[in-house]
């Protein structure tokens, strides 16, 4: 497909003659033309993908935040077990976004991607309602507190495994690609849409907060007094509607063309390069290629920079290319355009500040495990009425609306003034360094809660669920510091990769991010078990023991604490060093320029051939 390229004074023409405008990053309508600014994108499009994704998130977490219930109390796994199986189902959802995204940049397309892996969402939804209702709820009526569920044949445990990494194949496919298309609504070349597209990303996770917060308390609620079958039905519901709303609108949306197997132009990036190991470059970086046909690409422009020289080999002309210049074009695993080299440098620059954000993740899937876990082990009742530990998290999406709230309306205006520049507020690095300071003071708080619990509790209890007279709502503080560092890590992070990936590799970029949190939880569930194991020693009971009462909880959160701060600071070292992406034409330049880099905006003349 040909790419839709039109001088300036063709756009003057357009607007005086047929009053269109045409969008600047070159998205396209469901009929592969040019899209048309007024009649695509923007909030009509951008508010139907919100919508979607706050009901595909009620519907996954209407799965998630009680699953490590559902296997200790239904499938009859110990606490460390069920810790364990919730971390790595949770990070195999997010592997698959890797997968998801690989689709959708470099054959599928966004929107087909988003509505293929919704379809698989809705199918293992669907074979998960079917088989808890017909063969692990024996007898009838067990999976909550009071009654726990029999045994179950090999079959039925093979379905229900089968059923949840359908529902993690399909939400991860799905996740990244729905943010990416989102923003894809939004002309970064043009200021106002720009701006709204900043905001975006704020509702986006305001969104998928919101969705989650009717699966933590209503059907967090029926799931922990053992109505399994309802929650899951419910999610099932909602996941289906989702799917209905995202393909109504259709003709709305923006497209993006995928730009084909970037694993191939990475490796020729390598190749061409390798070839030239021994050629001597001048200092300067002048006699770059760069294509002058832009028909083969979509994508805007990357500018040259002079970090990872090795690269720039693979776009330096020599002199025996110069002499068969048409042979050299046609074999790009010796001669590559500037644009696909910075492409490999950007990711390159990626790959650190996307390693140090890990360990926040670990952090972060306690909320999901342990912290429920001991939420369980809690006075849990006010009155009569008992309060699902699961549910707790509702502060933590609190937290995230009051933040997002602040962090928008208040912080950034305020750092702005303060700044005294054009700044808008605080950088995305800025705002992800922030998160892993709060991240530590989460940890620090959640290991205080459990010190006083554990002061209060009957360490000879036998079912040790609500054993400690110490009231659940101490969690409180643990779950307001993970969403307030929620907004500052996690929609910085959306900020970030997006913004910092190349055009062709923007569901990457936000693969990227899940897939930080899909290592966090692996490396949450290496961390529990090298603990147990070494905790275990000479017939101690552990830190994480069956009974908490008589484990150490708090030392295992400390140790988290203490990780986290010495990831802050690598963090710290990777951010002074990173450099931004520099794309031909963009309306703004990156807010984390500093003097240092002043040198990489004076660009040498690429050699055009």
């Amino acid at each position: 497909m040909a790419c839709f390229n039109i001088s300036k004074e063709m756009d003057d023409f357009n607007k005086e003659e047929q009053g269109e405008v045409f969008t600047l990053d070159g998205t396209v309508d469901w009929h592969d033309r040019p899209a048309i600014r007024t009649k695509s994108g923007g909030w009509v499009a951008g508010t139907i993908i919100l919508l979607n994704q706050g009901l595909v998130t009620l519907a996954f977490f209407g799965v998630g935040v009680n699953l490590v219930l559902f296997l200790t109390r239904v499938l009859q796994q110990d606490n460390a077990s069920a810790a364990n199986n919730v971390s790595k189902w949770t990070g195999t959802v997010y592997i698959f976004s890797l997968f998801g995204a690989f689709l959708s940049d470099s054959y599928w397309g966004r929107f087909k991607t988003c509505a293929i892996f919704q379809g698989i969402f809705v199918v293992g939804l669907i074979s998960l309602s079917l088989s808890t209702n017909l063969f692990l709820l024996r007898p009838r009526g067990c999976g909550n507190q009071e009654t726990p569920c029999g045994k179950h044949s090999s079959i039925d445990m093979a379905l229900f495994y089968l059923a949840i990494y359908l529902v993690a194949l399909g939400y991860g496919g799905y996740q990244p690609n729905i943010c990416t298309f989102g923003a894809d609504q939004y002309d970064e070349e043009d200021h106002r849409e720009g701006r709204s597209k900043v905001a975006f990303f704020s509702y986006f996770y305001l969104a998928l907060n919101l969705g989650s917060l009717f699966s933590n308390t209503i059907l967090g609620y029926f799931e922990d007094e053992g109505i399994w079958a309802l929650g899951f039905w419910a999610s099932t519901a909602s996941a289906f509607a989702a799917l209905m709303l995202f393909l109504i609108g259709t003709l709305r949306y923006r497209h993006f063309r995928p730009s084909g197997n970037p694993l191939s132009r990475f490796c020729q990036v390598i190749s061409a390069a390798s070839k030239k190991w021994s050629v001597e470059m001048p200092q300067s970086g002048e006699d770059l290629y760069e294509e002058n046909d832009s028909s083969k690409n979509c994508n805007r422009k990357i500018l040259h920079t002079h970090g990872f020289k090795f690269l720039d080999r693979a776009a330096y002309v020599s002199s025996r290319e110069l002499d068969n210049q048409q042979q050299a074009c046609k074999n790009p695993w010796r001669l590559c355009p500037v644009s696909q080299v910075e492409e490999v440098k950007c990711i390159l620059r990626l790959l650190p500040i996307w390693l140090c954000t890990i360990i926040y993740s670990v952090v972060f899937t306690q909320m999901a495990s342990l912290f429920v876990e001991q939420g369980a082990a809690m006075k849990t009742t006010i009155s009569n009425f008992r309060i699902p530990p699961a549910s707790m998290s509702s502060f933590d999406i609190l937290s995230v609306a009051v933040f997002i709230f602040l962090n928008r309306r208040v912080l950034d205006p305020l750092v702005g003034r303060l700044k005294k520049s054009s700044s808008k507020g605080l950088s995305q690095l800025q705002r992800m360094g922030i998160g892993l300071v709060i991240a530590v003071l989460a940890m620090i708080s959640a290991g205080i809660v459990e010190c006083y619990r554990l002061k209060y509790a009957d360490k000879e209890c036998a079912h040790c669920e609500g054993s400690s007279s110490l009231s659940i709502f101490w969690q409180v503080p643990q779950y307001a510091f993970i969403g307030a560092s929620e907004v500052f890590m996690y929609v910085g992070q959306l900020e970030f990769f997006n913004a910092q990936a190349p055009d062709g590799l923007k569901s990457f970029g936000s693969a990227l991010c899940m897939t930080s949190i899909s290592l966090g939880n692996y490396v949450s569930s290496l961390l529990v078990s090298m603990v147990m194991k070494i905790s275990t020693e000479d017939h101690m009971p552990g830190w994480i023991p069956g009974n908490l009462n008589k484990g150490h909880l708090d030392r295992f959160f400390f140790l988290l604490a203490g990780l986290t701060s010495l990831d802050l600071i690598v963090y710290i070292a990777c951010a002074k060093w990173y450099k931004c992406i520099k794309l031909e034409g963009k309306y703004e330049e990156n807010d984390n320029d500093d003097d240092d880099d002043k040198e990489d905006k004076k660009e040498p003349e690429n050699l055009k051939i």
